[in-house]
């Protein structure tokens, strides 16, 4: 019926033409007929039910279509459907128009009314005008209270879209600085390459007669950070920018840094298991810093939302050019149902940075809950040379 109105409209024509027919058929039953032949009646009732299956559509021309028809069908008194056809226009007026274009169609079948009753007027009239009168005032209430729900889903949908809208910009705006903030830590790793090369030049211009095997190392030192640096540079791409806070260069932290980084989460009242299988050794500043910043930003959620109290266990695997990390928690004995909605609150930017800083060294990311409670990190970083 709501995929479909105009079938459901159809159906309530159908009901109220039958409805008069009903009575026609009563009606030539009886010694003496009141109701005029079936070739008057059933046009006229036909031609009073049919606007009504597209008062939707078109509701005015439905509304004004019904009033016209409906003075013969009532002025000849064939049936109900003159009647209940202009209450429905009424109602769907006042629903899907407006009160003022109801209130002047109300007005005319008022006037009209008038007319009839003033030609012919007999001892049921009264009757008949309290009738008509709460109809119509049923069909305008009815009209109002379905017309304030219509308005109320209408703003709610709305606001819907809007807070769609507004969170949809909220994790563009917290990518970008997220991008932003990664962009001036591997400004600073690349800067940081560059000083060495040129440090190491020197040297090895100085040392290339007098110290041949000094000189060589040099240059090999220059290769090496060179390449790392220019690998750093191709992952930039259009995020790299220059870092004009003009706050001082503090030394990011790296791989080697986890410890350091366990002891201070335990301090705060995290229990933190650190496994490491395999070597963190020689690895690029930018995956070191993005290792890092994953398992901080993870044990930084196990404290946030899991609080004191709580244990996690980092497991770090390294296999050839790929680095896997795991952290998981047990939710300080919450219940999954209760973990994700925590975690799932608006503003969850930490998730977002941790999936940017994977994907700008095209890895993965994978988050979410554990079956027996607590939350689980999945970060895999490769770290081959992509020159």
């Amino acid at each position: 019926m709501r995929a479909h109105p105009m079938v459901g409209d159809s159906l309530v024509a159908a009901l109220l033409l039958l409805a008069d027919l009903l009575l026609l058929v009563l009606d030539a039953t009886t010694p003496h007929p009141t109701i005029k032949p079936w070739y008057v009646t059933v046009p006229l009732d036909v031609a009073v039910v049919v606007p009504v299956a597209f008062r939707r559509k078109y509701p005015l021309s439905s509304a004004y279509a019904i009033a016209v028809v409906g003075i013969a069908h009532s002025s000849l008194q064939l049936g109900i459907s003159s009647l209940a056809a202009a209450a429905i226009a009424l109602y769907t007026l006042v629903v899907y128009v407006g009160r003022r274009m109801a209130l002047y169609y109300l007005l005319v079948q008022l006037a009209v009314m008038a007319v009839q009753f003033a030609l012919d007027w007999g001892d049921n009239n009264w009757l008949t005008l309290v009738l008509i009168g709460l109809t119509f005032a049923f069909s305008w209430l009815l009209g109002e209270f379905v017309g304030a729900r219509r308005a109320y889903h209408n703003e709610v949908e709305a606001r819907l879209h809007l807070l769609e809208t507004e969170r949809d910009q909220a994790s563009r705006i917290a990518v970008a600085e997220e991008r932003g903030r990664i962009a001036r830590e591997l400004h600073d790793v690349v800067a940081h390459a560059v000083s060495v090369i040129v440090v190491q030049a020197d040297g090895a211009s100085y040392a290339v007669r007098s110290n041949p095997d000094l000189a060589e190392r040099a240059v090999q030192t220059i290769s090496r950070t060179g390449r790392e640096a220019l690998t750093e540079l191709r992952r930039l791409l259009a995020v790299l920018r220059d870092d004009t806070t003009g706050h001082p260069r503090i030394p990011q932290p790296d791989a080697d840094s986890l410890v350091e980084l366990t002891e201070r989460v335990e301090q705060a009242g995290v229990r933190v298991r650190l496994t490491v299988d395999g070597t963190l050794t020689g690895l690029p500043a930018g995956v070191s810093l993005g290792l890092y910043r994953i398992v901080q930003e993870s044990l930084t959620n196990t404290l946030k939302h899991a609080g004191p109290g709580a244990r996690a266990d980092v497991r770090i695997h390294r296999e050839g050019d790929l680095i896997e990390v795991d952290v998981v928690d047990d939710g300080a004995g919450k219940a999954n149902a209760l973990v994700m909605v925590e975690r799932e609150l608006p503003g969850g930017n930490g998730v977002i940075g941790m999936r940017e800083r994977a994907n700008v060294y095209g890895g993965s990311l994978d988050v979410g809950p554990e079956p027996g409670g607590g939350w689980h990190v999945h970060a895999a970083l490769p770290v081959g040379d992509e020159l």
